[in-house]
């Protein structure tokens, strides 16, 4: 026997056979997978919630647009005589008043510009807080946390006396100026002047929130892209603009929204202001839709009144539904 017949004999994998199909319910993603009643957990989760929204809001709201189809004053209020169906007299009435109209672009112009100067004031301070050290910034949150959490009562009684015309603050401080004289001068004696004072107190209550979620926010946004923006050349504003805005543009329209809905339903910076008697010059369609019902007791026009600011506030909120379902096609 020769040496190649002694070699042992190479051995020969087996074929490799190809794996099983696997069955339709293993090829299913847990993503994908169904557990009995699994649809009926968050309705059950979200019950005690809409429960409270139904008992809280659903009622008032009911009632409200009832009385804006009525005719209801005292009378009725206290049993006299019955409530009559109108139709839409009250709120043929309302709008085709010019005190409302006028009252309305009032409000209009009073909640653009709170908005306007709240998300500007903020960014601003939500942006430097991202410059300084951790225990001046937690000082500051502090300090904006105890503003924002000040009642709104007494954040107005302070605001009274700031501008005081015998002994306020504020026009001490301006006395102080070469030239300028502001003793004794009353904020409050026109409109514009006055309402520029109330919208600087709602201003004063509404930017520790904003300044707290955008410093949030800040912290989302990834260095590497503010990096390599400032590589190519883009400036602090450039950065700001194609970085820093596009990835806080959701907290923003968020945040634009709800200071809408909050600035247009001003009423006890507006009420506690003017000691409970809002002249014309201040009228906004809260104290007005007040006025209307509680002191001229005509409940049925206040309710169309305040039916009315309520579809317009159901307006912002569709803007704001709208540009989220935007945001969210575009991710």
């Amino acid at each position: 026997m020769s040496a190649a017949d002694t070699t042992t004999p190479a051995k020969v994998p087996p074929p490799r056979q190809a794996p099983p199909t696997p069955s339709p319910a293993a090829r299913e993603t847990p993503r994908a997978r169904r557990t009995p009643g699994g649809a009926a957990v968050p309705w059950a989760l979200l019950a005690p919630c809409l429960l409270i929204l139904v008992l809280v809001l659903g009622y008032p709201l009911v009632r409200l647009f009832t009385l804006s189809f009525q005719k209801f004053g005292q009378s009725q209020l206290w049993g006299f005589q019955p409530a009559e169906s109108v139709g839409f007299a009250n709120f043929t009435d309302v709008l085709g008043d010019g005190e409302f109209w006028a009252v309305v672009v009032r409000t209009v112009v009073f909640t653009a510009g709170a908005v306007v100067f709240t998300m500007v004031i903020g960014m601003l301070i939500a942006l430097l807080l991202q410059q300084v050290s951790g225990w001046v910034k937690t000082l500051i949150n502090i300090a904006l946390v105890a503003s924002w959490g000040m009642p709104i009562i007494v954040a107005t009684t302070v605001f009274k006396w700031l501008f005081d015309s015998d002994y306020g603050v504020f026009n001490a401080l301006l006395s102080k100026l070469p030239g300028v004289d502001m003793i004794g001068h009353n904020w409050f004696a026109s409109g514009p002047q006055g309402l520029a004072v109330i919208m600087l107190l709602v201003v004063w209550g509404a930017v520790p929130f904003v300044v707290i979620t955008l410093s949030a926010g800040l912290t989302q946004v990834p260095k590497e892209l503010q990096e390599a923006a400032r590589l190519d050349g883009a400036g602090a504003w450039g950065v700001f603009r194609y970085v820093t805005l596009p990835i806080l543009k959701p907290i923003i329209v968020m945040l634009t929204t709800l200071s809408v809905i909050w600035d247009m339903g001003v009423f006890p910076q507006v009420f506690v202001m003017r000691n409970g008697h809002p002249e014309a010059e201040f009228q906004l369609l809260t104290t007005y839709s007040y006025d209307k019902a509680f002191v001229v007791n005509d409940y049925a026009q206040g309710s169309a009144i305040a039916l009315l600011t309520v579809l317009l506030l159901l307006g912002v909120v569709a803007v704001y539904m709208r540009q989220m379902l935007k945001i969210g096609d575009v991710e």
